[in-house]
């Protein structure tokens, strides 16, 4: 446990709702004109996709966040 607050955690969250925003921004720009014409059938698993993959780096970030170390 902590004794004192670490810049981390504040920068940390604001870091992740940054990139969290440029990602879904560059989604809706890029790849859904992309889609559009496309079946929902087939829509719904590439959406699915691509709001489950930004996840995968965050499990380290979120290490880092907490201790300061990306391991």
């Amino acid at each position: 446990m902590r004794d004192q607050p670490t810049w981390r955690i504040p920068a940390g969250i604001l870091a992740l709702l940054l990139v969290l925003m440029v990602y879904c921004l560059a989604i809706a720009r890029f790849l859904a004109p992309l889609f559009e014409g496309w079946p929902a059938l087939v829509q719904v698993p590439i959406y699915i996709v691509l709001g489950v993959v930004w996840l995968l780096p965050l499990r380290r970030f979120m290490i880092w966040m907490e201790t300061g170390r990306w391991q």
